[in-house]
């Protein structure tokens, strides 16, 4: 079995899992979320423990596939419905900046013209000082779906990756750029 798979999900108080047919329900004090889940997976919900049990269908590789990756989605939904997700990027650069113009995040980050982004629903995006020293601002990006706000961090990030070379770009708050070193140019043997 699959070690995450066969894990069962605990479902803390004041959450509610619904499964009808192929459709998990998630509802919790931040939101509800929604899914439709493979045929490859069967969840449950046991009453007398209170938990998600997550099985397969098939023992091929597609099926142990399926069956920790629905694990993991289904335990993602239920923390997301109580903690909520949230990812923080750093832009590190001169003259680079991030402002928040009602539904729309405008970056700066030496292009010709500011790059856009509109804020997806179900998200929240904050925008602030670096707190760090060397960090030109940091973009919060919140919300309950975990899927959603990583995907969005993704793709904000894919605008100006970190340089290998000065570290300047867009990186994950923690995130490890391993800089390379410069040419250095000298005298050719004389």
């Amino acid at each position: 079995m699959s070690r995450i798979g066969k894990k069962p999900i605990a479902v803390p108080k004041g959450v509610d899992v619904q499964v009808d047919g192929r459709i998990v329900r998630v509802k919790g004090p931040k939101g509800t979320l929604e899914r439709r889940f493979h045929d490859l997976v069967d969840v449950k919900l046991d009453g007398e423990s209170g938990q998600v049990v997550v099985t397969r269908s098939r023992d091929d590789k597609a099926g142990k596939e399926q069956h920790g990756l629905w694990r993991a989605l289904v335990s993602n939904m239920v923390d997301g419905v109580t903690k909520g997700s949230e990812k923080v990027l750093e832009i590190i650069g001169v003259g680079y900046r991030a402002e928040l113009q009602g539904k729309t995040l405008k970056l700066t980050l030496g292009f010709a013209a500011p790059v856009e982004f509109s804020v997806p629903d179900g998200l929240t995006v904050e925008v602030g000082r670096g707190s760090r020293v060397g960090v030109d601002a940091e973009v919060k990006v919140s919300g309950i779906d975990n899927e959603l706000v990583g995907q969005f961090a993704a793709k904000i990030r894919h605008v100006k990756p970190p340089d290998s070379y000065k570290g300047k770009g867009i990186r994950y708050r923690g995130e490890y750029v391993r800089k390379l070193a410069g040419k250095t140019f000298g005298t050719a043997g004389a």
